[in-house]
Formats: structure tokens, sequence, C-alpha cells
């Protein structure tokens, strides 16, 4: 078994023997990890299965030990993620709230309750209860998907990390399954809301016929450690695309919140908070502007006021009116149809 082991060893890459070595001095165990991962990943695809296979049972074993000893082995802080942990995480501390966004009431309510058994995680764990904490968000683009992981965050004063997906997903297969399972690892460890952002290129429907091998095997990875984690930091999936996802994720998470194009009330509310930002006056016809907004998302309304706005001020005048405002939606709108 020795000789194997070795064996094995020696077939490693020069940088990852490197990597180990320097990880093990700096203390980096998430490093460390993730490059002995790496070795198991590449052992196994040139057919060495039952080396592949030992490997990663010894890196499992000696996490579990260091787990059981936290004290012998401090984490590394999130909010300053080194080596594998930095390509992969871009941290923030959000001081957004949900009184900052213009939601539908059924949305607030049901945020609120979220929020509510988070704050009171101990209390239902200790009665075997499961708060929600997986959840998947979904709708148009602009409609609040991603400002509500802020909020969420910022409500219950963690640290959002957004999983940059660009550092994630690699051409080499193994890799990335290694870099998601990093990920998880650090939910365990330090609670935050983590988010997944444009979800849907790892989450992509397995059946599908442009599907490629490595996104599927991402794809099953991410099953199987949502089903395992039992952590209590927020997982946030967010995608404009829910129709291409896999149906089985959709059983793995804890809530599916659903985003609409606002509606009128929602859009006069928008433009009110935004405008009341400006130093001028506000001299606006709701009734005439609003439905000129219509099917428009959040984003773009506060955009379109952010216009007009500008306009105001570089031609130095104090007053904004409805046709400044109608003029700007509309230049906005003929801008997304001829994205389209």
């Amino acid at each position: 078994m020795m000789y194997a082991a070795h064996e094995g060893i020696a077939m490693a890459t020069a940088d990852q023997i490197r990597a180990l070595v320097k990880s093990h001095s700096e203390g980096d165990h998430d490093r460390f990890y993730s490059v002995a991962l790496q070795v198991a990943a590449g052992e196994a695809r040139k057919g060495r299965s039952e080396f592949a296979a030992e490997l990663r049972d010894l890196i499992d074993r000696v996490k579990a030990r260091a787990a059981a000893r936290p004290g012998e082995n401090p984490p590394i802080p999130l909010a300053a993620p080194r080596g594998e942990l930095a390509e992969l995480l871009g941290v923030s501390y959000p001081e957004t709230r949900l009184a900052d966004m213009v939601l539908a009431v059924e949305l607030t309510r049901r945020l609120e309750r979220i929020l509510d058994e988070q704050r009171q995680i101990g209390l239902l764990k200790g009665h075997n209860l499961h708060p929600r904490q997986r959840l998947l968000l979904t709708g148009p683009p602009g409609c609040g998907k991603t400002m509500t992981a802020s909020a969420l965050a910022g409500e219950l004063g963690i640290p959002l990390f957004v999983v940059r997906l660009d550092g994630l997903i690699t051409k080499y297969m193994g890799e990335t399954t290694v870099k998601l399972r990093l990920i998880f690892d650090a939910m365990e460890r330090t609670r935050a809301a983590y988010l997944f952002d444009e979800f849907d290129s790892i989450g992509t429907d397995r059946g599908h016929g442009s599907d490629v091998g490595e996104i599927r095997r991402v794809l099953n990875s991410f099953l199987m450690f949502i089903e395992r984690y039992s952590g209590t930091s927020l997982i946030v999936a967010a995608t404009n695309r829910p129709k291409s996802l896999d149906k089985a994720l959709f059983r793995r998470f804890d809530d599916l919140i659903e985003f609409q194009l606002p509606e009128a009330a929602l859009v006069e509310e928008t433009m009110r908070r935004r405008l009341a930002t400006m130093s001028g006056r506000v001299r606006v016809n709701y009734a005439r502007v609003v439905p000129e907004a219509k099917g428009m998302s959040f984003g773009e309304v506060v955009r379109a006021c952010d216009e007009a706005m500008k306009e105001c001020l570089l031609i130095k005048r104090q007053d904004l009116t409805t046709d400044d405002l109608v003029r700007s939606i509309q230049e906005r709108r003929n801008f997304l149809r001829r994205a389209e």
C-alpha cells in the first residue's frame, strides 16, 4: 500500500508537489486539500482509480480530524481568502436592507420569514426543524435577485460571498468539482451568504442536447454537496432562465422566490425614491410617466431616472420635468429593443 501511495505521488506534476509543500508550510489548509484532490482527479483520469479513491479517503479523514480539533487548526478567515479561495469567492459586507428595496407585499413577507428563521436558527434546530437556507431566486434581469442576496446578508450582519464562476469552471475534468468542494467546505466553516449568480451556467438540464461532460459532472457534484450540506450559511442561487435548470435542482432548495417585472404602483414608488435624491425640484406627473415604463425592470427604471437627473445636472437646470423623464424612458426602451 505504501508503495502504491509513493508511486501515485511521484506521478503528480512538479507544480503540484511544489504547491503542496508551499501550502503546508504557510498553513494554507484549503490550498493543500485542493491540490491533493487535484492529484487524485489526475490519477483517476489516468485509470488509477483505486489510488485516487484511497487518496480522497485520506484527505477526508484528515479534514474530519481537523474539524474535531478546531483549536489546533483554526480556519483561514474568509474575509481575506487565500490561494484557491481567493480565485473563487468575492467578498463584501452589505449595508443593504429590505427597506431599501421596492418589493411586492407577498415577496416582502416571504423574505421576512426567511430572515426570521435564520435569526432563530438555534431554536429551530433544537427542535429538529430545518430553517430555510437553500434559496433559488428566479426572474427577469434587473428585478432584484442580486440585491435581495445583499439585503439578506445585510439584515443578518453576515458577509456576502459571490462565487466567481469564471474561476470555478475549468476545461479540465475533475478540477471544477474539486473547486466546488472547496466552496462547500468554506460554507460549513464560516457563516455567510453565498451567491451563485447566473446559476444556469452550472445547473443546466442534464438531458440538454448541447450539454458537455464536465458541466454534467459539476451539476451532479452540486446536487450531492447541497444535499449533504448541514451548516448555517445561506446558499443563494439566482438565474434568469429557470426553465433551463435541471428538475432535480428544485427539490434540493428550501424555497423558490420568483421575481416579476414591477406593476405600475411599484414603478411609481421606484421613481419617487430615486428622484428624491435629486437636489433640485422634481415636477413630474407620474400618471403620465408610469405607463411609459410598462414592461421595464426595476433596474431599467432606476437607470432612466438617473439619466434624466444627469441631463438636468449637466445643463445646470434645477427642475426635472415630466418631459425629461418620458424622454429618458423612451431612450432606454429604444436601447433595449436594439440590444435584443
